[in-house]
This record gives structure tokens, C-alpha cells and sequence, in this order.
């Protein structure tokens, strides 16, 4: 079966890669550049475009049955938005998957979209647009929604551990989410790409509480847990000083903030991987 992968070499899109190369299907793998993905070597070809311009997307769908998107603004970025990325160019990919006839769009939202206030969060709000155009067009659609992945958590604590100090918000210590493992969610993906119009809340298989989190990662380290709380009115205005906004940081500490102040679980729980063991690895070994 031919399908197209966009976002094919960030974190998820490399892992799903392997996936579809494993089970040995025909890949487009689509993104800005193509990195080397272990196992994958001469089973895909590669092609870049720019999602926010339609002329690079011409042609890149014809003849596939299935188009998998994990499209979406990651990081800081003084050139584009998340209704650039996210909205814009996963609808431009749209576009051209209906016009070349593709059965099945694929698209990795993430959890919590729809809930009252998220509007307010252009990284939460850009996806939600997305998911109701999907839901308005005829062809058929699989929403997946992540709580969050192993190496974000552990990436996002790091800085903290090293510090000695966590900074976690002041009456939200006891919000919990059950994130989960890139390779158990890609396989998830490959796994149910054919099903028809259903959405996944995907989560792995234990939750914890961000407090339980942060002791976990210390403890890996070697640390005694600090924690240092602060307002949630902090980070509001932190994400309105001009140079923060200059910087184009504003949307990733919204986006910091609603994680941090609302349960995240998914009830989809995929893949037997331990989180807490994946803690004790990165920060015995690769955190030190």
C-alpha cells in the first residue's frame, strides 16, 4: 500500500517511518529535510516541501491510499504560528490528498483541544480547527490525540534536575497525565491508519502526577526533590513581555502553562513500555 508520511523525520514521524517501513509498504516520506532514520535505508523516498506553500505539495499524494500528518509547530519560531503550521499547512496537505483521491487522512492532534479555554492556546486551538475541517469533508479520517510522549517530559525536566530545583504551579502538583513511549504510539498509528472516522485519546499505560514525575527524575539523578511553585498568573505574563514574544516563545509557555494545569489522559492506553523505568535510564545514564 502507498502512503504518505508528512513530518516524517521529527521524533514521532521517524519512529512511524520504521513502522511503515517494517510492515513494507510503499513510503513518501515528507518533510522540510530527510535525516538517516536506523533500519529504513532504501525503503522510501523522500520528498521535501514546505507545508505553508501548496506549490511544493503538487503531486506528492498521487497514487496513495493512506496520508499520515504529525505536522505541527514544536518550538519556538519568530517565522511562522501554529495557525501557519498546524492549521494551514495540514490543510493545504489535505487539499492535495483530496485532489489525488487518498481514502484515509490521518492526523496526530493532541489531547484536551476541545476543552472550554483551550481556544486561548494557539498550539491547542490551531489542532482543533484542523479536527473539525476533517470532520466536515468527505473523506474518511482517524484522529489520534496524545497525552504527551517519555522524551518530552524527560527533555522538558532535565534543565531542572540539573539545576537542583523544579518549578512546577502552585495548586497543580496533583495533576497527572499518562504519557506515552514514541515507538508504541507510531506502531498504535500503523496499526489502525485504515479505520474510519474515529478518534483516539492515546495514552500509555501509567499515570502519574507531575509532582510524582519530577520525584521520579530526581531520584534517577541522585537528587534530593525541590520544588519551587509558582503563580499560574505568572506565566501570563510572562508570555506577554516583548522580548519573550520577540523571541517567539509566547505560544510554547501557553501552551507550558495548560499542560501543567490540566489532567491529560488518555483512555486509549497503548504499548506495555514503563515510564518510570524509562526515567530511571535517561537520567541514570543519559541525564548524568
Amino acid at each position: 500500500m502507498k502512503v504518505v508520511l508528512a513530518g516524517a523525520f521529527g521524533n514521532l514521524g521517524a519512529e512511524i517511518l520504521k513502522e511503515l517501513c517494517k510492515a513494507g509498504h510503499e513510503v513518501v516520506a515528507a518533510d522540510l529535510k530527510e535525516r538517516p532514520v536506523e533500519g529504513t535505508e532504501g525503503k522510501y523516498t523522500f520528498r521535501s516541501i514546505d507545508a505553508t506553500n501548496p506549490d511544493t505539495l503538487k503531486g506528492l499524494c498521487d497514487g496513495a491510499e493512506v496520508v499520515i500528518t504529525t505536522m505541527g509547530l514544536t518550538g519556538a519560531s519568530t517565522r511562522f504560528t501554529s495557525y501557519d503550521i498546524d492549521q494551514r499547512g495540514n490543510l493545504n496537505l489535505y487539499d492535495e490528498a483530496k485532489r489525488a483521491g487518498v481514502k484515509k487522512f490521518n492526523y496526530i492532534s493532541v489531547i484536551s483541544c476541545d476543552e472550554p479555554g483551550a481556544e486561548k492556546v494557539p498550539m491547542l486551538h490551531a489542532k482543533y480547527l484542523v479536527e473539525q475541517e476533517l470532520k466536515k469533508q468527505p473523506m474518511d479520517w482517524v484522529i489520534y490525540r496524545p497525552t504527551g510522549y517519555f522524551y518530552d517530559i524527560c527533555k522538558v525536566f532535565k534543565p531542572y534536575v540539573d539545576k537542583g530545583e523544579m518549578q512546577l504551579l502552585k495548586n497543580y502538583g496533583k495533576v497527572k497525565a499518562n504519557v506515552v513511549d514514541c515507538p508504541d504510539f507510531a506502531k498504535f498509528i500503523v496499526e489502525h491508519m485504515m479505520d474510519t472516522n474515529v478518534t483516539y485519546n492515546v495514552g500509555g499505560k501509567e499515570t502519574y502526577t507531575y509532582e510524582e514525575m519530577a520525584k521520579m527524575c530526581f531520584d534517577a539523578a541522585g537528587k534530593p526533590l525541590k520544588i519551587k511553585w509558582a503563580p499560574i498568573w505568572l506565566f501570563g505574563i510572562l508570555a506577554n513581555l516583548p522580548k519573550i514574544k520577540k523571541a517567539g516563545k509566547h505560544d510554547i509557555i501557553l501552551f507550558s502553562r495548560w499542560t501543567l494545569s490540566h489532567d491529560l489522559v488518555g483512555d486509549t492506553k497503548v504499548g506495555q513500555k514503563s515510564f518510570a523505568a524509562y526515567i530511571k535510564d535517561y537520567f541514570g545514564k543519559e541525564g548524568n
